[in-house]
């Protein structure tokens, strides 16, 4: 009765457009006040809300989103941009490599989808329409691209995923550094495909050797950001919350005395909109702890793990109906929001069938990303739109051939546990 209660509610609060943080708080509360099987304060819920946001590591999110911004409005995109078009883009269809590896560069700051999709396309996308890219291919592959955004490390969702489960955060860098480019190296081949076949244009300028050595250079305070945020953890001198922490500073520095295009007016805007988002996460992780405590103190967690357990179901079988399930979800949750509410539910049980933590939570994250592709929640399709002022379904058709080749890469992931783990 107490699990009907709270998911029945919580589905109704979605299907009414509740704001997802307010309505898992209110189900919680709704659960406590109506179940029969439930004796509890509901001030229990203030208790549990306070207590979810109660870890260091929870930082790390607020100040990787500060350290994005300030990347974004500092110029460190543009200098990452053409870097990546001085590498590759000499060849047909050689923007839009340099659009899938500037994507890259970027993920490696942001830890943000639709971040990379709007950094990147606002400064690739009409430039290459105008030359004769074709529209929907380059905002699909924009789509797609964005999804870099939080496999490559430092990622927000690997963030919270650690926070719910207890996994390493370092740990989880290493693999989705690795998926990230294969990730990486599949779109670019796809690109080299497509370009041969769709007669792409291809530059005529010859990019010299002084000019690449020149981009780099330009480039250097920019790629310092990712060595600082993952050598600092990899090395052990800096936890992820410290490293993201230094990030933030050395954004400002680059911003502001480097680059010199973020101005003392534009730090309160900044800070505005990097609190706005951040609170958002929290307060969906915050709520989201009461649900998942309730869920648990009700005995509906046990009664599902020996389910599932009784079924005698393979690790492998397991994963494949997660990352069914979680995809399904990722059509109509946000990625964050889809994570803090299936993960606590998952992952006793992954555990108790042995399934490791990082593969585990390699499956959640890129089937959160993919949710950011795939209507009718589709932040990253919506975010090229703003961008390209394509209908959806302009962007869906031109996306099919890399978001094909994305889901191939995550049902390697799902069936291959070394992918994810050969680096530990």
């Amino acid at each position: 009765m107490t699990g009907i209660i709270l998911f029945a509610s919580f589905i109704i609060f979605l299907i009414l457009g509740v704001p997802i943080a307010l309505g898992l708080g209110a189900s919680t509360a709704i659960t406590i006040l109506l179940s029969p099987d439930i004796s509890i304060s509901v001030s229990v819920i203030a208790q549990r809300i306070f207590g979810g946001l109660e870890s260091t590591s929870i930082m790390a999110i607020a100040f990787f989103v500060l350290a994005g911004n300030l990347m974004t409005k500092g110029g460190i995109s543009r200098r990452l941009v053409k870097l990546a078009n001085s590498i590759v883009g000499g060849v047909r269809g050689g923007m839009s490599l340099a659009l899938v590896l500037a994507s890259a560069f970027f993920a490696a700051l942001s830890g943000s989808a639709p971040a990379t999709v709007i950094a990147i396309g606002s400064m690739l996308y009409d430039d290459m329409v105008k030359i004769g890219y074709p529209a929907d291919r380059t905002a699909g592959l924009l789509v797609v691209s964005g999804g870099l955004g939080p496999i490559i490390p430092p990622s927000i969702i690997m963030v919270v995923y650690a926070t719910l489960t207890g996994a390493s955060v370092g740990d989880m860098f290493k693999s989705g550094m690795f998926i990230g480019i294969v990730i990486m190296i599949l779109l670019m081949t796809i690109v080299l495909i497509y370009a041969n076949k769709e007669k792409w244009p291809k530059s005529s300028e010859k990019v010299s050797f002084k000019e690449l050595i020149n981009s780099f250079f330009k480039a250097i305070p920019a790629l310092m950001l990712p060595i600082i945020i993952l050598g600092g953890i990899y090395s052990g001198i800096l936890t992820p919350t410290e490293s993201a922490a230094v990030a933030v500073v050395w954004a400002f520095i680059a911003g502001m005395f480097i680059y010199k295009e973020i101005k003392v007016k534009d730090l309160v805007p900044i800070i505005i909109d990097s609190a706005k988002s951040s609170s958002m996460i929290l307060f969906i992780i915050a709520t989201s702890t009461a649900f998942s405590w309730l869920f648990s103190f009700s005995g509906i967690s046990k009664e599902l793990v020996d389910m599932i357990i009784g079924m005698n179901l393979s690790s492998l079988a397991f994963c494949i109906i997660v990352a069914i399930v979680l995809l399904i979800f990722g059509t109509f949750l946000e990625g964050i929001a889809t994570a803090v509410l299936m993960v606590p539910v998952l992952w006793p049980i992954a555990n108790s069938l042995g399934i490791n933590v990082i593969h585990f939570g390699m499956i959640v994250c890129i089937s959160n990303v993919v949710g950011t592709m795939t209507p009718p929640v589709a932040v990253n399709i919506f975010s090229a739109a703003s961008v390209s002022k394509l209908k959806m379904g302009e962007i869906i058709r031109g996306q099919k051939p890399f978001f094909i080749g994305y889901l191939l890469v995550f049902a390697a992931v799902v069936l291959i546990p070394a992918i994810s783990t050969f680096l530990l």
